[in-house]
């Protein structure tokens, strides 16, 4: 009897006795990916946060949800894999990156992942990336902002956030735009007024870099970088910080923090009275929920830069839809951690769906020729798309940032408001910023 006569007789038989049809064909087996974040520790708020993103990304891809326009909505699943459904990994590599660097060789070695993503910290993904790269195991980094991570000629390694260069750019060509009248709500401040700058970052290779890049972008706006301190991330103390800060008498005041250092830096600046007409953090606890949980009212005015804010929900409806879904899961909206988590997720799904396989070797070509476009986002990128040579190879190329600023409604509730890009501008700037 021929193969196909047998498949049909068992079928029937299987009807009969009530066995689904699928029970018959073995299912494909998963793909894992080990995803590395910090679960605990300093920036357990951030972790939390990108977890959450992560998996709601994969319950998307897993499933089948029509009214989502993305394309892994509609697959339940990698079709070019035979439907097979993705699995997570997670591990806490609790900010420090040796620790990374174990988990990583433990997934890879162990656990059989097929890629790693994460690691969230800078100096993580540093020590990470460099364990994949040795390896030959493919890395897609979601959410770690320093320039340097795609410098360094790495064939294995691929980023689709913007890196801390586009973001400070950004918060530049924000205040050179307050100074031409470009700022919804705010009649041009002439440039002496908001010249003066200082800034705190903490001194691991993420907030190193962000100062470095702080002072960069100084000298080529033309502002004056009064002061630029590093500071211990994780400090129980940062009176010193603060008093430092005030005395260099800014007009406007930057930070790169976690979690516990933004609020400590903000209870501290409050508890000394210090203040100025601008405070910008970039991203990280600066958009952590505890961050407004804990503070409240005192990060009205309050500036960050972001890759998502509810608001773009009105004007790309698959944010909105992912938002509502994402709110009624975890209790609070996206955030830029959670969006990026899974947009990189996101990312990973489609790589795999291109490459039809999972060797390394199949999902590295897959990556170099990805072309995600942005329709399919939830953050306001015009898509995915990896650089291939110059100085940032793996980088993505079409990748771009907002500024958010805290506002109070109506309601009383306490929303990010898009400030910049003025185009997308979805509410006037509160300006200056009110002393504590």
């Amino acid at each position: 009897m021929k193969k196909t006569a047998i498949l049909t007789l068992a079928m029937i038989l299987a009807l009969s006795l009530g066995v689904p049809a699928r029970s018959l064909h073995a299912e494909a087996p998963p793909i894992k990916i080990g995803v590395l974040y910090p679960l605990t520790g300093g920036a357990a708020a951030e972790g939390r946060e990108l977890r959450a993103g992560a998996e709601l990304a994969a319950e998307i891809a897993n499933g089948s949800f029509p009214a989502i326009q993305m394309s892994m909505a509609q697959k339940a699943g990698i079709s070019s894999l035979g439907g097979a459904k993705v699995e997570l990994i997670f591990k806490d590599h609790e900010g420090n990156p040796t620790l990374g660097s174990d988990l990583a060789k433990k997934l890879i070695l162990d656990d059989k992942v097929v890629g790693i993503m994460g690691a969230y910290h800078s100096a993580v993904t540093k020590t990470v990336s460099a364990v994949c790269e040795e390896q030959g195991i493919p890395m897609i980094n979601d959410s770690s902002t320093s320039p340097a991570l795609t410098q360094r000629g790495f064939k294995w390694f691929w980023r689709t956030t913007p890196h801390d260069g586009t973001f400070t750019k950004d918060l530049f060509e924000f205040l050179k735009g307050l100074s031409e009248g470009k700022v919804k709500g705010v009649a041009a401040v002439p440039k002496a007024q908001i010249s003066g700058l200082a800034a705190a970052c903490e001194k691991t290779e993420w907030g190193t870099m962000v100062s470095q890049t702080i002072e960069e972008y100084a000298k080529e706006y033309d502002f004056n970088l009064k002061k630029a301190l590093l500071y211990t991330a994780k400090s129980a103390d940062l009176s010193a910080e603060a008093r430092s800060l005030a005395g260099a008498k800014a007009d406007a005041l930057l930070f790169a923090s976690y979690a516990s250092d933004a609020i400590l830096m903000m209870k501290t600046l409050k508890a000394e009275k210090v203040s100025a007409k601008i405070l910008w953090g970039q991203d990280a606890g600066f958009e952590a929920p505890e961050f407004r949980n804990t503070l409240g009212e005192d990060i009205v005015g309050v500036l960050t830069r972001t890759v998502f804010a509810p608001k773009i929900g009105a004007v790309k409806p698959v944010a909105g839809q992912v938002n509502d879904m994402y709110k009624k899961k975890v209790g609070n909206d996206l955030s830029g951690a959670s969006a990026r988590a899974f947009t990189g997720l996101q990312t990973w799904v489609a790589v795999l769906e291109k490459a039809g396989a999972t060797t390394p070797e199949s999902i590295q070509k897959a990556a170099n020729g990805l072309n995600l476009p942005g329709a399919e986002l939830i953050v306001p990128w015009e898509g995915i798309r990896f650089s291939a040579a110059g100085k940032d190879p793996g980088q993505n190329e079409l990748g771009s940032g907002m500024i958010g600023q805290y506002q109070k409604g109506a309601n009383g509730e306490i929303t990010l408001e898009i400030v910049y890009p003025f185009s997308v501008a979805t509410a006037p700037m509160i300006y200056p910023f009110k002393a504590f």
